[in-house]
């Protein structure tokens, strides 16, 4: 198996570089090899690499870009060591971030069928400070029941007392990617999830 584009030179010519064997130009970027990794191998060891060599690349700026911050995001790589912050198989660990309405939810819950029994949700209040950072203050958490076609999803939550300022610096933000890295320095990888929306988790 080829190392990602940042660990060696590229060659002429094609090689087999993912899981499933497809075929991949060697032309290929360091954000688009990046993604890639997110996508088919997370806990590949180069992540980290790749991620500072696309910091590096694709700085964000949330002046221009902040936009795109708005949607359904899915954790795929952590530096971080607690279980609920970390990419696994078995979880859907979903970021939800509304800023024109300053609002956001992290929400774990398991894959497969089970998703629809709802999760474990953190609810926050959003703002953007300067051109890469935002203030998150986390305002209640508790459970996130299952939801009902044109009903609101049950809710068991009860209020966080938030006793230090928390915030994300984002880093790296695109229709696809974001990267950020958090108040205590641990850094995160996420990926669009297109097959998500906002409403299906934060209803006005």
């Amino acid at each position: 198996m080829e190392p990602a584009p940042w660990i060696r030179p590229r060659a002429v010519g094609r090689h087999n570089f993912s899981p499933d064997k497809r075929d991949i130009t060697l032309n290929e970027s360091s954000r688009d090899a990046l993604v890639r990794l997110l996508n088919d191998r997370p806990n590949d060891p180069s992540v980290a690499e790749g991620i500072r060599t696309v910091e590096a690349e694709h700085p964000a700026n949330l002046s221009q870009d902040g936009s795109l911050l708005a949607g359904v995001w899915e954790l795929r790589w952590s530096s971080a060591s607690q279980p609920w912050l970390r990419q696994s198989p078995w979880l859907n660990n979903l970021q939800i971030l509304d800023p024109s309405n300053r609002r956001a939810c992290n929400l774990l819950m398991l894959r497969g069928p089970l998703e629809a029994l709802g999760g474990i949700s953190v609810e926050a209040e959003l703002d953007a400070i300067d051109t890469t950072r935002v203030a998150v203050r986390f305002l209640r958490g508790g459970w996130l029941g299952p939801r009902r076609p044109g009903e609101q999803a049950f809710k068991l939550m009860r209020e966080v007392k938030q006793s230090f300022p928390a915030w994300l610096d984002i880093t790296v933000l695109d229709q696809q990617l974001r990267i950020c890295r958090g108040n205590a320095g641990t850094t995160f990888a996420l990926l669009r999830r297109e097959d998500k929306c906002i409403a299906d988790f934060l209803p006005n």
